[in-house]
Protein backbone atom coordinates (compact mmCIF):
# COMPACT_ATOMS: atom_id res chain seq x y z
CA UNK A 1 0.00 0.00 0.00
CA UNK A 2 1.16 3.36 -1.00
CA UNK A 3 2.14 5.52 1.84
CA UNK A 4 0.02 9.17 1.91
CA UNK A 5 2.20 12.20 2.93
CA UNK A 6 -0.40 12.39 5.84
CA UNK A 7 0.07 8.78 6.73
CA UNK A 8 4.04 9.23 6.17
CA UNK A 9 3.84 12.69 8.95
CA UNK A 10 2.03 10.50 10.93
CA UNK A 11 4.46 7.37 11.49
CA UNK A 12 7.03 9.94 11.73
CA UNK A 13 5.17 12.11 14.52
CA UNK A 14 4.09 8.85 16.42
CA UNK A 15 7.81 7.40 16.81
CA UNK A 16 9.40 11.09 17.41
CA UNK A 17 7.28 10.76 20.83
CA UNK A 18 8.71 7.52 21.71
CA UNK A 19 10.53 7.99 25.18
CA UNK A 20 14.40 7.76 24.49
CA UNK A 21 16.04 4.68 25.56
CA UNK A 22 19.38 5.19 27.56
CA UNK A 23 22.16 2.97 27.18
CA UNK A 24 23.80 1.13 29.90
CA UNK A 25 26.78 3.45 31.28
CA UNK A 26 29.47 0.94 31.70
CA UNK A 27 29.60 0.90 27.71
CA UNK A 28 31.70 3.75 27.81
CA UNK A 29 34.56 2.04 28.92
CA UNK A 30 34.54 -0.88 26.65
CA UNK A 31 33.24 0.90 22.81
CA UNK A 32 35.66 2.37 20.93
CA UNK A 33 36.33 5.33 18.83
CA UNK A 34 38.84 4.12 16.21
CA UNK A 35 41.62 6.18 14.00
CA UNK A 36 44.96 4.73 12.46
CA UNK A 37 47.75 5.78 10.86
CA UNK A 38 50.38 3.99 7.99
CA UNK A 39 53.56 5.26 9.03
CA UNK A 40 56.15 6.04 6.72
CA UNK A 41 59.56 8.40 5.82
CA UNK A 42 58.17 9.88 3.25
CA UNK A 43 55.80 11.61 5.45
CA UNK A 44 58.59 13.79 7.53
CA UNK A 45 59.28 17.23 6.56
CA UNK A 46 62.97 17.05 5.86
CA UNK A 47 66.15 15.43 5.52
CA UNK A 48 68.57 15.19 8.68
CA UNK A 49 71.02 17.54 6.56
CA UNK A 50 68.84 20.15 6.99
CA UNK A 51 68.48 20.34 10.88
CA UNK A 52 68.95 24.05 11.98
CA UNK A 53 73.03 24.42 12.82
CA UNK A 54 71.72 25.46 16.06
CA UNK A 55 70.07 22.23 16.76
CA UNK A 56 73.02 20.04 15.69
CA UNK A 57 74.48 19.41 19.27
CA UNK A 58 71.11 18.99 21.20
CA UNK A 59 68.78 17.49 18.70
CA UNK A 60 71.18 16.27 15.92
CA UNK A 61 71.57 12.49 15.01
CA UNK A 62 74.68 10.41 16.14
CA UNK A 63 74.62 8.46 13.70
CA UNK A 64 75.29 8.36 9.42
CA UNK A 65 71.03 9.50 8.00
CA UNK A 66 69.63 8.17 5.15
CA UNK A 67 67.51 9.76 3.08
CA UNK A 68 63.83 9.58 3.02
CA UNK A 69 63.49 7.89 -0.08
CA UNK A 70 66.26 4.94 0.71
CA UNK A 71 64.95 4.18 4.03
CA UNK A 72 62.69 0.44 5.00
CA UNK A 73 61.13 1.62 7.73
CA UNK A 74 57.64 1.46 7.59
CA UNK A 75 54.37 1.05 10.15
CA UNK A 76 51.33 1.09 11.59
CA UNK A 77 49.62 2.34 14.50
CA UNK A 78 45.63 2.44 15.62
CA UNK A 79 44.51 4.73 18.65
CA UNK A 80 41.48 3.87 20.11
CA UNK A 81 39.66 6.07 22.35
CA UNK A 82 36.64 4.79 25.32
CA UNK A 83 33.50 6.18 24.26
CA UNK A 84 33.34 7.64 27.78
CA UNK A 85 36.98 10.03 26.84
CA UNK A 86 38.48 8.44 30.00
CA UNK A 87 41.08 6.23 28.01
CA UNK A 88 42.83 5.71 24.59
CA UNK A 89 45.08 2.76 23.90
CA UNK A 90 47.90 3.19 21.20
CA UNK A 91 48.84 -0.22 19.21
CA UNK A 92 52.12 0.18 16.88
CA UNK A 93 53.86 -2.14 14.56
CA UNK A 94 56.79 -1.30 12.61
CA UNK A 95 59.13 -2.91 10.17
CA UNK A 96 62.37 -2.31 8.81
CA UNK A 97 63.52 -0.32 12.26
CA UNK A 98 65.85 -1.71 14.91
CA UNK A 99 64.71 -1.46 18.05
CA UNK A 100 67.86 -0.64 19.69
CA UNK A 101 68.08 2.28 17.16
CA UNK A 102 65.00 3.94 18.15
CA UNK A 103 65.54 6.96 20.56
CA UNK A 104 62.08 8.45 21.29
CA UNK A 105 58.40 7.95 20.27
CA UNK A 106 55.49 10.32 20.14
CA UNK A 107 52.27 11.96 19.34
CA UNK A 108 52.60 15.68 18.05
CA UNK A 109 50.03 17.79 16.77
CA UNK A 110 50.60 19.72 13.72
CA UNK A 111 49.56 19.40 9.70
CA UNK A 112 51.22 17.85 7.66
CA UNK A 113 55.36 19.10 6.81
CA UNK A 114 54.72 20.58 10.23
CA UNK A 115 57.21 19.92 12.79
CA UNK A 116 54.49 20.80 15.85
CA UNK A 117 54.82 20.19 18.85
CA UNK A 118 54.63 17.28 21.58
CA UNK A 119 51.35 15.80 22.41
CA UNK A 120 52.12 12.73 24.51
CA UNK A 121 55.56 11.09 25.01
CA UNK A 122 54.30 7.79 23.96
CA UNK A 123 57.48 5.82 25.43
CA UNK A 124 57.61 8.10 28.96
CA UNK A 125 53.55 6.91 29.21
CA UNK A 126 54.77 2.90 28.65
CA UNK A 127 57.00 3.49 31.49
CA UNK A 128 60.10 1.89 29.49
CA UNK A 129 62.73 3.12 27.14
CA UNK A 130 61.99 3.34 23.63
CA UNK A 131 64.25 0.43 22.86
CA UNK A 132 62.27 -1.77 25.65
CA UNK A 133 59.06 -0.54 24.42
CA UNK A 134 59.47 -1.65 20.81
CA UNK A 135 60.38 -5.56 21.51
CA UNK A 136 59.76 -7.55 18.60
CA UNK A 137 58.76 -4.47 16.21
CA UNK A 138 55.17 -4.12 18.53
CA UNK A 139 54.03 -1.21 20.99
CA UNK A 140 51.78 -0.47 22.76
CA UNK A 141 50.22 1.49 25.61
CA UNK A 142 47.07 2.55 27.93
CA UNK A 143 46.81 5.72 28.02
CA UNK A 144 44.97 8.28 30.36
CA UNK A 145 44.78 12.23 31.01
CA UNK A 146 47.85 12.05 33.02
CA UNK A 147 50.06 10.93 29.94
CA UNK A 148 48.68 14.43 28.21
CA UNK A 149 51.79 16.63 27.88
CA UNK A 150 51.00 20.20 29.41
CA UNK A 151 53.44 22.75 29.87
CA UNK A 152 53.21 25.39 32.82
CA UNK A 153 56.52 26.64 33.65
CA UNK A 154 58.20 29.84 32.54
CA UNK A 155 61.96 29.62 32.04
CA UNK A 156 63.95 32.97 32.07
CA UNK A 157 62.05 36.22 30.61
CA UNK A 158 60.08 34.60 28.15
CA UNK A 159 56.96 31.51 28.47
CA UNK A 160 58.41 28.02 27.36
CA UNK A 161 57.26 27.20 24.01
CA UNK A 162 54.37 25.30 24.73
CA UNK A 163 54.32 21.02 23.95
CA UNK A 164 50.83 21.02 23.96
CA UNK A 165 48.95 21.47 21.17
CA UNK A 166 45.83 24.04 21.72
CA UNK A 167 42.88 22.31 21.48
CA UNK A 168 41.26 24.99 19.04
CA UNK A 169 43.01 27.32 16.76
CA UNK A 170 43.22 30.82 18.46
CA UNK A 171 42.41 29.81 21.90
CA UNK A 172 45.05 29.62 24.45
CA UNK A 173 43.95 26.67 25.91
CA UNK A 174 46.61 23.57 25.55
CA UNK A 175 45.24 19.69 24.95
CA UNK A 176 45.22 18.07 28.90
CA UNK A 177 42.71 15.42 28.38
CA UNK A 178 42.07 12.55 26.42
CA UNK A 179 38.64 14.08 25.15
CA UNK A 180 40.58 17.16 23.77
CA UNK A 181 43.26 14.51 22.04
CA UNK A 182 40.31 12.66 20.28
CA UNK A 183 38.85 16.24 19.29
CA UNK A 184 42.50 16.55 17.43
CA UNK A 185 42.36 13.09 16.32
CA UNK A 186 38.77 14.11 14.77
CA UNK A 187 40.38 17.44 13.22
CA UNK A 188 42.99 15.33 11.46
CA UNK A 189 46.17 17.08 13.36
CA UNK A 190 48.00 14.76 14.97
CA UNK A 191 50.38 12.54 13.77
CA UNK A 192 52.96 9.49 14.98
CA UNK A 193 56.76 10.19 14.93
CA UNK A 194 59.31 7.55 15.56
CA UNK A 195 63.03 9.00 16.04
CA UNK A 196 66.23 7.10 15.79
CA UNK A 197 69.79 7.19 16.28
CA UNK A 198 70.35 8.00 12.49
CA UNK A 199 67.01 10.80 12.01
CA UNK A 200 66.58 12.34 15.55
CA UNK A 201 65.43 15.72 14.47
CA UNK A 202 62.61 15.39 11.89
CA UNK A 203 62.17 11.22 12.67
CA UNK A 204 62.65 7.70 11.06
CA UNK A 205 58.74 8.08 10.12
CA UNK A 206 55.91 9.77 10.25
CA UNK A 207 51.86 8.81 10.70
CA UNK A 208 49.41 10.98 10.44
CA UNK A 209 46.19 9.77 12.32
CA UNK A 210 43.01 9.71 10.83
CA UNK A 211 39.61 7.94 11.09
CA UNK A 212 40.20 4.42 10.70
CA UNK A 213 38.90 3.01 7.22
CA UNK A 214 36.40 -0.30 8.30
Amino acid sequence: MRKTPALAFALALALSTLPAQAKDPSLGATTFTVYEAWLSPAQEGGEETEIPKALEKSLGSTAPSVPRESRKSRGHGQLRFTKDLTRAYVEVDIQGVNPADIVMFHIHCGPPNVLGPIVVDLAGAANASPTKSFANGKFSVELSNKDIVFIKDMHGLKPALPEGCPAELGFPTQAKTIGSLEYLARKGVLYFNLHTKAHTYYGEMRGHIYPAQP
